[in-house]
C-alpha cells in the first residue's frame, strides 16, 4: 500500500506530513518508557530495556525484509506485510510506529517505494493506523482471554487482520479529502476494502507465525505477552488478596546468550528472505496498485524523485541477472534498515538513560530538598 506521488493532492500531502512528524515526536518519547523504565512495575514489564532496542532494529529489518514478498491474493493481485500489527505486539505500539516509519522512510529514499511527497500518507496509512488499530484490538482480545500465549497468538491474528482494512479505509479518507481525480468514493473505498481484507488474511497469518515463533522460544521478548502472568494470591483473613510483587531479578547470563541468539536468527531468517526467497514473489500489483489502475486513481501519478536510484524498485543497477540483482538489493535494504534502525533504538534508549542517571536524580532531590528546606 505504497502511495505514489500524485495520488493525494499537495494540501492534503502536507497536513498529512504535519500528523506523522506529530506521531512520531510522540513515539520517540513512547518508545523511552518502552524500552527501559526505572520503576520497580516498569523493569518488572520490561527485563531490561537493554534487550528492546537491538530487537527493534532487528523488527524493522524483518518487516522490510517480508513487505519484499508479494503473495496472490486474487486473479491479478498481490499483497504484503504492512507491519503495524507484528511491530506493535513484538517492541511496544511507540516503537512499532518508528519501526515501520524507518521501513517506509529507507524504501522511499533508497528503493523509490512510496512517494517522497506522499511519506506522510505512507507513514499515516501503514505506521500509524495500522499500529493504533491493531495494539487497541489486541490488547482488548488478551484482556477477556485467557492468560495463555496461545491467547496472545489468536489476538496477533485477529488484531493483525482488521488492521490492513483499517489502513485501507484511512486511505480511502485521505482520497476523498484530496484525491488528484475525480472517482467514485463508494467505489474506491469498496475495491479497496474488499481486495485488502484478503490482504489482511495473509498479514494475520505472518503475524501470528511469528509472534507465535517469538513466544514459544523467549515469551520475555514479546512486548505484548509481558504482564501476563497469574498474580499470586495469598489468603488472608479469609480473602484472596493479590501478593506483594518480589523485586525482579537480573537475567542469566543464559537468557542474555539466548537473546543474542534469537537477534542473529532473526537477522539470518530477514537475509535469507530478502536475498532469496523475494525472487519467487508475486509480480502482480498490489492491492492499492490494483484499485489504482481498474478506477483511475493514477491517472496523474507522478515519477518518483529517485527513480534513478542504484537500487530503484529493489535492484542493483548494472547487475544483470535479475535474481543476483534483486538479492543484493534485498541484502542490502535489511543492512541498511538494521543499521539505522537500530541507530535510532540506541539513541532514544541512551536518553531514556541519561534521563534516569543517577546524577540527574541526585540533582533533583537536592533541589527539592533545598526548596522544602527555604519553605520552612
Amino acid at each position: 500500500m505504497h502511495v505514489p506521488d500524485g495520488f493525494i493532492n499537495a494540501p492534503t500531502s502536507a497536513a498529512t506530513g504535519v500528523i506523522a512528524a506529530g506521531a512520531v515526536a510522540v513515539s520517540l518519547r513512547g518508545a523511552r518508557r518502552e524500552q527501559g523504565g526505572t520503576s520497580l512495575l516498569e523493569r518488572s514489564r520490561e527485563l531490561g530495556g537493554e534487550r528492546t532496542a537491538p530487537l527493534a532494529g532487528l523488527v524493522a529489518a524483518f518487516i522490510f525484509a517480508v513487505q519484499m514478498l508479494n503473495f496472490p491474493v486474487a486473479a491479478g493481485t498481490s499483497g504484503h506485510l504492512l507491519g503495524g500489527a507484528l511491530a506493535a505486539i513484538l517492541v511496544g505500539p511507540y516503537t512499532g510506529v518508528l519501526c515501520v516509519s524507518v521501513v517506509l522512510l529507507m524504501q522511499g529514499i533508497l528503493f523509490a517505494d512510496g512517494g517522497l511527497t506522499a511519506l506522510g500518507v505512507n507513514i499515516t496509512n501503514m505506521a500509524i493506523v495500522t499500529t493504533v488499530v491493531a495494539y487497541a484490538l489486541f490488547r482488548g482480545l488478551v484482556k477477556v482471554l485467557p492468560r495463555t500465549r496461545r491467547s496472545v497468538t489468536v489476538a496477533s491474528f485477529v488484531a493483525a487482520l482488521v488492521s490492513v482494512p483499517a489502513a485501507a479505509l484511512a486511505f480511502t479518507l485521505m482520497y476523498a479529502i484530496g484525491g488528484t481525480t475525480d472517482v467514485s468514493i463508494g467505489k474506491v473505498a469498496t475495491a479497496m476494502v474488499g481486495v485488502h481484507v484478503l490482504i489482511g488474511i495473509g498479514e494475520a497469518a505472518i503475524t501470528a507465525l511469528t509472534v507465535g515463533s517469538v513466544i514459544a522460544v523467549r515469551p520475555d521478548l514479546v512486548y505484548g505477552a509481558r504482564g501476563l502472568t497469574q498474580k499470586l494470591k495469598l489468603r488472608v483473613n479469609g480473602e484472596l488478596v493479590d501478593a506483594p510483587q518480589a523485586e525482579p531479578e537480573p537475567a542469566p547470563v543464559a537468557a542474555r546468550t539466548s537473546h543474542r541468539k534469537v537477534w542473529a536468527a532473526g537477522l539470518v531468517a530477514s537475509l535469507v528472505l530478502a536475498g532469496f526467497v523475494s525472487f519467487y514473489a508475486s509480480a502482480d500489483p498490489d492491492g492499492l496498485e490494483k484499485v489504482a489502475a481498474d478506477h483511475g486513481i493514477d491517472k496523474k501519478a507522478e515519477d518518483h524523485a529517485v527513480a534513478d536510484s542504484p537500487l530503484a524498485d529493489y535492484g542493483v543497477k548494472d547487475v544483470d541477472d535479475a535474481r543476483l540483482s534483486g538479492g543484493l538489493a534485498g541484502v542490502i535494504g535489511v543492512g541498511v534498515t538494521v543499521v539505522a534502525g537500530s541507530a535510532v533504538f540506541w539513541a532514544v534508549r541512551r536518553r531514556r538513560s541519561d534521563d534516569t542517571s543517577p546524577s540527574n536524580t541526585t540533582d533533583s532531590t537536592d533541589s527539592t530538598s533545598a526548596t522544602s528546606t527555604t519553605s520552612v
